[in-house]
């Protein structure tokens, strides 16, 4: 009980900070709706094409998102020495992970609902063939990236090229994430063949072991 008020202790303070700098809703909201924009546009017009990849655009969209979300998470802890603060502070490392996780987990979801409607307005997507498995691959596959993001943020953040050492690192143990996000993404919207559940069961499996690692080892990383 006491690690859960300490995760939301720490997910609360930095929904407070992106809801004062709203860097969400004026830099990571724009840049996701260019991306898809853009492939839509190199893809062209035809629809069938479209709505075969949206699902790989979507998230490819998300996965931008993410990074540009956790490298400002951390980019605001360390500009004001905050990270130390954690450091010190009298709660459970696990829980700052776990905190840090679920803030932009929350914030991805909430930009992922906006990103949804436009690539089905655009592309076609039908949203509507198996809305559980849709809203499971979205949720899932959005703490997956959540758990790599947070454990790799605190990584970089001492290293002088952050913002391309970030990337490298988390793109690697992130593209299994998204090809089950993917495929079950496909599956939930209209493509052929079944095993929906399949992917979802496997995206849950991510999230157990990166969650799990990163509640193991945050600790050490934070203090390095």
């Amino acid at each position: 009980m006491k690690l859960f008020r300490e995760v939301v202790a720490v997910a609360a303070k930095d929904v407070r900070i992106e809801a004062r700098s709203r860097y969400a809703l004026g830099a990571v909201l724009p840049f996701a709706a260019t991306v898809l924009i853009a492939f839509g546009l190199s893809i062209g017009p035809g629809r069938t094409l479209l709505q075969e990849t949206a699902p790989g655009l979507l998230w490819l969209a998300v996965l931008f998102a993410s990074i540009l979300s956790f490298r400002r998470s951390y980019e605001a802890e360390g500009e004001d020495g905050a990270l130390e603060g954690l450091l010190l502070a009298p709660v459970d490392k696990a829980a700052v992970f776990l905190g840090k996780a679920a803030a932009v987990a929350g914030q991805l979801l909430v930009l992922e609902v906006v990103v949804v409607l436009l690539v089905s307005a655009l592309f076609g997507l039908s949203l509507g063939s198996e809305p559980a498995v849709l809203a499971g691959a979205f949720v899932l596959g959005t703490i997956g990236l959540a758990g790599v993001g947070s454990l790799f943020g605190v990584l970089t953040e001492s290293a002088r090229a952050r913002e391309a050492v970030f990337p490298l690192l988390v793109l690697p143990l992130a593209t299994p994430v998204l090809v089950a996000a993917v495929r079950a993404t496909a599956l939930a919207t209209g493509s052929p063949g079944g095993g929906g559940g399949s992917w979802l069961g496997l995206l849950l499996a991510f999230d157990v072991v990166f969650l799990s690692t990163g509640t193991l080892v945050y600790g050490y990383l934070l203090e390095d």
